[in-house]
């Protein structure tokens, strides 16, 4: 059995409608991912307490499943449409290795409390999130941009952010002692690469 058997016609009919929604709510999702690290580097500064369960993690998970949620929607109806594969795959890998940096990160924070700034589950997360952000531009670019070009800036700078996040870790793992020195009090955990 196919899955034009499964779903309407009608439904079908509307297939670029449909994977337009799903590429405006991944970039919008990586866009949530993006804040709610930027709002836990803010609350590392401030000296809050961390722990795996805060607010502003909440925030970064909830905009990986946003774009998890939508990306699989997409992935079953971006079968007939092959503009868009390539963005949707770069958005289920990013996804899968968010949800997996995830769980590492959690499981990282229920053993040792706090982590440092680099760790194998945040490289996980970054890594991820520079695919979702690339996967969502990729399938805004492929739509028309009359209906696009609200959002196209928003996934530019996902885009531009993620790449410099995951720059700026990669560089810690080059030069550790030297780059931590004056980002050790922004970080409560410190600047530690584990």
């Amino acid at each position: 059995m196919n899955i034009s058997q499964i779903i309407p016609d009608s439904f079908l009919s509307r297939q670029n409608d449909i994977l337009l929604a799903v590429s405006i709510l991944s970039v919008l999702g990586t866009f949530a991912v993006i804040l709610g690290g930027i709002w836990d580097s803010a609350s590392h500064a401030l000296k809050v307490p961390d722990s795996f369960w805060t607010i502003q993690h909440v925030t970064v998970y909830l905009g990986v499943t946003i774009v998890a949620l939508s990306t699989a929607f997409g992935t079953m109806i971006s079968i007939k449409n092959k503009k868009i594969v390539i963005g949707i795959t770069m958005l289920m890998i990013g996804s899968v290795m968010q949800l997996g940096g995830g769980y590492l990160d959690y499981n990282f924070h229920e053993i040792y409390g706090i982590d440092g700034l680099v760790t194998a589950s945040h490289l996980t997360i970054e890594s991820g999130l520079v695919l979702t952000s690339i996967g969502g531009f990729l399938t805004l670019s492929k739509f028309d941009y009359n209906k696009t070009k609200k959002i196209v800036p928003l996934a530019i700078v996902n885009v531009l952010f993620s790449i410099t996040w995951i720059g700026f870790n990669l560089s810690l793992l080059i030069g550790a002692t030297m780059l931590c020195i004056p980002v050790y009090e922004l970080f409560s955990s410190g600047c530690s690469v584990m």
